[in-house]
């Protein structure tokens, strides 16, 4: 996250400063009518709020802000190292496809050349009991 400060990093408005005032009452009419006008057009500011207005200690919003960001952080950086680490790149996967092709396609090869040439020398039983 760039912003590490401001868990609504994407949107404009509202910021984490009004968002905090705004759950503790500390808004002036219009700014809480402007908070509250972007929670209907945003799911994502209402859920916010919502998830924000959960918590038992008003007082201490910031705080357990910062607690979800490193939480947040600490999650994303386990889904990129579990990603980083099973990560093969598909040229790989190609090379070790073709290569065990064409070593099949040889092995192939091989064994029914040997079984053609077995079959030309040796003689079959028709042949040995005209003989």
């Amino acid at each position: 996250m760039e912003n590490k400060r401001n868990i609504l990093f994407n949107y404009k408005e509202p910021d984490e400063d009004l968002l905090i005032r705004y759950l503790q009452g500390n808004l002036l009419d219009e700014e809480r009518f402007q908070v509250e006008a972007t929670m209907l057009d945003s799911g994502f500011v209402n859920d916010a709020v919502e998830g924000l207005n959960l918590l038992q200690n008003k007082k201490n919003i910031e705080q357990s802000i910062q607690a979800l960001n490193r939480e947040l952080e600490k999650h994303i950086e386990t889904k990129r190292r579990k990603k980083r680490k099973n990560k093969i790149l598909p040229l790989e996967w190609i090379i070790i496809y073709v290569v065990i092709v064409i070593c099949l396609c040889l092995i192939g090869y091989a064994i029914i050349h040997i079984h053609s040439k077995k079959s030309m020398t040796t003689p079959t039983q028709t042949e040995k009991s005209i003989n």
